[in-house]
């Protein structure tokens, strides 16, 4: 039985139950996993995707599939949104709505230090294809406004942002690309459903990587785009069917089984962070700590008032940053030096800054000096995980101290 109503369920019994149905066939409670490819059907369908519809049967698993589904269903009840489509990977999921939303001749406003990926296949493969790229400061509004035209088609934004963690002011930045007629996207990775819902303050679509939070493990890679079924829908058979990114039913059910402790996992998540981030601001070895939940963090009153948790991401920065990665990469104990976010277990990584600004960001005058001035040589980038908070600060006083 499904449920009767999310519109009065908190988000743990919504990560749980939503979208989710005992199987039919067998009385399962555990979503089932169908791995299948094709699907045999009783009545005929047309061979092309493009005649798909919500009363097309399953045919073909790159059109959709039942475990993905539930996926979807689930992800679209989280954001509050009216439909949902899973991808491959984060990077699958929004190239897919860039490309599928955007053409030659348009104008996207993006922020100027987001995700690597979606940085450079901005700057590189859109610019390619003829659409003008603009990136800007998206923490500050007027950037945004300053940089509309009458061809922008999207804003873009991440909040909070990789690697400085800055905020973007969602329902303010919704306004500016609304009024300019373009659509405002936000990349919510960092935050995930139980932090920020873009689409409940203006946002028009929301992507996530489900590699990180939302699946939570770090064994399932996945992407997906929640919005309104006007823009979900074209997405299915332009995006998923043509360009390919399809998410393995495997992955989509680990996703979806992390999903289920999500909110549990998130106050842990943020528990822990505060405290890291709390150590690192008093250590006498770190220049600089970036975290939402910090008063000392630029945008916190703006956190606050967009985000109901502050998520796990710690930014810090020190001296000799490359000498810290070495002594890091030998003596950490619990914490592992590797890449990727939002697993169970706690990540660190040196983000240098020479190498995002040449290969991705490419920041020049004031906008660089601004970047040199919160990253100096290099951010490190921490994944707080759920150990236990005590061990993550021994940890890291080992190495610092």
């Amino acid at each position: 039985m499904a449920l009767k109503s999310t519109s009065d369920k908190g988000l743990q019994t919504l990560s749980i139950h939503g979208g989710e149905t005992p199987d039919p066939n067998t009385g399962a409670s555990v979503p089932s996993l169908v791995m299948s490819s094709t699907f045999v059907v009783d009545e005929e369908v047309s061979f092309s995707a493009n005649n798909l519809s919500s009363e097309t049967p399953f045919v073909y698993t790159r059109w959709d599939n039942p475990t993905t589904q539930q996926l979807e269903h689930k992800l679209a009840i989280l954001e509050q949104a009216a439909a949902g489509i899973a991808f491959a990977s984060g990077m699958a999921a929004s190239a897919a709505v860039l490309l599928a939303h955007l053409s030659q001749g348009d104008h996207l406003v993006i922020s100027n230090t987001n995700y690597p990926g979606t940085a450079e296949f901005a700057r590189d493969t859109l610019t390619r294809l003829g659409i003008d790229v603009t990136p800007v400061d998206s923490s500050e509004l007027a950037n945004i406004e300053n940089a509309m035209r009458d061809n922008t088609r999207m804003v873009w934004l991440e909040t909070p942002s990789n690697p400085l963690l800055r905020i973007s002011d969602i329902e303010g930045a919704a306004g500016i690309a609304h009024a300019g007629n373009a659509l405002l996207v936000v990349d919510a990775t960092f935050g995930s459903p139980i932090a920020t819902r873009p689409l409940t303050l203006g946002a028009d679509l929301v992507v996530h990587s489900l590699t990180k939070y939302i699946g939570g493990h770090g064994d399932a890679m996945g992407g997906s785009v929640c919005g309104p079924q006007a823009l979900i829908g074209p997405l299915r058979g332009e995006a998923l069917v043509h360009y390919g990114g399809v998410i393995s039913p495997f992955n989509a059910w680990l996703i979806m089984r992390g999903m289920a402790t999500l909110p549990l996992r998130m106050r842990c998540h943020e528990a822990n962070a505060l405290a890291v981030a709390r150590f690192l601001e008093d250590h006498d070895q770190v220049e600089a700590v970036l975290y939402p939940g910090l008063e000392s963090h630029p945008q916190h009153a703006l956190a606050r008032r967009q985000m109901d948790n502050f998520s796990g991401m710690v930014s810090f920065r020190c001296a000799n940053p490359k000498q810290l990665a070495a002594r890091m990469m030998q003596q950490l104990e619990v914490i592992h030096y590797a890449v990727s976010l939002g697993h169970h277990r706690s990540l660190v990584y040196l983000m240098q800054t020479e190498d995002l600004i040449g290969s991705s960001y490419r920041l020049e005058g004031a906008e660089l000096e601004k970047y040199r001035a919160a990253a100096g040589e290099g951010v490190f980038r921490l994944s707080i995980g759920l150990e236990d908070s005590a061990d993550l600060i021994n940890d890291l006083r080992a190495v610092l101290d």
